[in-house]
């Protein structure tokens, strides 16, 4: 039976370790870190999300600001606050919930933000910089950040001689996780839709990476024996059995099958989800201490 990473454990390290940065960067230099959130619209899930990373703000010891725009939002009202959020020195992160509604751009408002304040990690600056290697001087996309926390706690720092697969070529996810995968010296493959014999491909992965949006669509017998998988999907499924129109979390790799072969798995929910807040969270510590 795979060993289970535990990501709510790494994440509570994570969030430990920014408090801590926090009162220290406060005490020697009076700056107290600022994140502000900006949400458009009456979508519940991305008003759940907004929650807890301003709950998790607050307890972090942030300055947590939450601006809560109408459903008919202009693009341009819009931008106008990102650069108002941008000249303000108060404010150190900023980050646009998406998805945003249908009649707004999301690339022209993640493009405005400064990207020293790009806590998401998705401008192009930032993306960019991990593209060339440069993980000292941007802020990296959360979610692959947080995963490969949980790669290295299994594999350590250096994955020399490893073959990782990251099925998922996402701008969010696929992309910046192979390149984080390929900078921690690991030989990877990035798999996708069109990609011919994914099982195979699979099977020779020693760090194997699912972050497709199909649930349970990486069976048992797709892992390597002894594998890393680390499994970035969230899907609700119905749930037999409860009353009716209830649903489950399941990721996109079938857990049960998967963790008789594997050394370490993430579960789902309980794996990555926990680490996207928890670095988004280290990454408006980062960019406060840069602009004190």
């Amino acid at each position: 039976m795979a060993t289970i990473i535990n990501g709510k454990e790494t994440a509570g390290a994570v969030i430990a370790a920014v408090t801590e940065g926090v009162g220290s960067l406060e005490r020697k230099t009076g700056v107290k870190p600022s994140l502000a959130v900006v949400i458009v619209g009456d979508d519940p899930a991305s008003h759940t999300y907004v929650a807890a990373k301003s709950k998790m703000a607050k307890q972090c010891g942030f300055n947590s600001i939450q601006h809560s725009l109408p459903e008919g939002t202009s693009q341009d009202e819009l931008e106008e606050l990102v650069s108002q959020l941008n000249a303000d020195p108060a404010v150190h992160g900023i980050l646009v919930q998406l998805p945003l509604p249908k009649h707004l751009k999301s690339v022209p408002v993640i493009e405005s933000i400064s990207p020293g304040k790009d806590v998401d990690g998705l401008h192009t600056v930032n993306a960019g910089k991990i593209a060339t290697g440069d993980l000292r001087t941007g802020l990296i996309s959360c979610t692959p950040a947080g995963a490969m926390l949980l790669v290295k706690k299994i594999h350590g720092e250096d994955l020399s001689g490893l073959n990782a697969v990251v099925l998922g070529r996402s701008n969010l996810f696929g992309k910046p996780m192979a390149l984080l995968l390929l900078a921690a010296n690991a030989t990877v493959i990035m798999a996708h839709s069109k990609t011919g014999d994914l099982a195979s491909i699979c099977r020779n992965a020693d760090i194997l990476v699912a972050a497709v949006g199909q649930p349970q669509m990486v069976k048992g017998d797709w892992v390597k024996p002894g594998a890393t998988v680390i499994d970035v999907g969230i899907n609700r499924v119905p749930a037999p059995g409860k009353c009716e129109g209830q649903s489950r979390l399941v990721g996109d790799v079938k857990y049960t099958e998967a963790a008789q072969v594997a050394g370490a798995i993430t579960p789902v929910p309980g794996g990555v989800g926990p680490m996207t807040i928890a670095m988004l969270m280290a990454n408006t510590l980062q960019a406060a201490t840069r602009a004190s």
